[in-house]
């Protein structure tokens, strides 16, 4: 079994407006040498592969198709074998 993390992040030039009110509210509270945020996700997948590559090119499919969007969204998946 495999467990890998996904971390997705809006790629370079996209407008992040949820990032842009995190922004405002931290200089609100006083925070404000925050210059700027940008908001993406975590994902966690568990799943039974004949071996690692395997796992990978499933992956990435998975990625590519539905927890990403590859038109504004970056990717990038750690994984390892468990238990």
């Amino acid at each position: 079994m495999y467990k890998a993390n996904i971390y997705v992040t809006l790629k370079e030039g996209v407008l992040d407006p949820q990032g842009g009110a995190v922004k405002k509210s931290l200089h609100v509270l006083n925070y404000t040498g925050v210059t700027e945020v940008r908001i993406g996700k975590f994902i966690e997948v568990w799943l039974e592969a004949k071996d690692p590559e395997t796992a990978k090119v499933e992956l990435k499919e998975m990625s590519d198709k539905l927890l990403a969007n590859p038109v504004i969204e970056n990717y990038r998946v750690e994984m390892l074998e468990v238990e």
